[in-house]
């Protein structure tokens, strides 16, 4: 299948009444209840249909598949995420920091996004292995973050002690997004000792600062 032609199959037919269209926002609210809940696994249209309180033509009305049901719904819930990423664009909330507050704050609001979203990311991260489509959409999500991320840390260029400080911040980023997915996704002590959020946050944003500013 081409990109085009996954990308029809996958399309929504957006309601235009205003009936259909609180309908439909129940449909994908419901939806992203049930993923958070139970997985992928729990989410079918039938349940979405029970907890929207929705008739299936609500629902078929908009779309033919599950697939594209359930991508509905994650883009629904990725928008949540994306409008609290909308801190890092935001000047006033960063000018005037010195290099290391910047970092330290940077972190912390990142690792806190993740926290307060942990029950939708929890279940997207176990599924973006096996579905292709919800993995391409991640990493182009991820990306993006990246850049806003970045953006705001370079704000510390002067004293960032490598090099190349982009690429610096880049691998920061690396680093902080793969140590957040790993806690929500498989939790605390997967790969680490088990650490209350604080204390993880806190161990977090000190490897940001000795690796972007300690001296050699």
């Amino acid at each position: 299948m081409t990109g085009a032609e996954r990308d029809t199959d996958l399309a929504i037919r957006p309601p235009r009444q205003e009936r259909s269209r609180q309908a439909w926002a129940r449909v994908l609210d419901a939806g992203v209840g049930i993923f958070e809940e139970g997985g992928y696994e729990a989410f079918t249209i039938a349940a979405v249909c029970e907890r929207a309180q929705v008739a299936p033509r609500a629902i078929y009305d908009r779309t033919t598949s599950k697939d594209a049901l359930f991508l509905a719904v994650y883009e629904h819930g990725i928008r949540r995420i994306r409008a609290e990423e909308e801190v890092f664009e935001r000047q006033e909330r960063w000018a005037g920091l010195d290099a290391r507050t910047l970092v330290v704050e940077a972190v912390t609001e990142f690792a806190a996004i993740f926290h307060r979203n942990a029950a939708f990311l929890k279940p997207m991260v176990l599924l973006s292995g096996a579905q292709p489509e919800v993995y391409r959409r991640g990493r182009e999500n991820t990306a993006r973050t990246a850049d806003r991320f970045t953006a705001v840390v370079l704000g510390a260029a002067p004293d960032v002690t490598h090099p190349d400080p982009e690429t610096a911040v880049r691998l920061c980023f690396s680093t902080v997004f793969a140590s957040l997915v790993l806690r929500v996704g498989y939790g605390a002590g997967f790969a680490s000792p088990a650490v209350d959020e604080e204390a993880f946050v806190r161990h977090l944003t000190q490897t940001a600062v000795r690796y972007l500013l300690a001296r050699e």
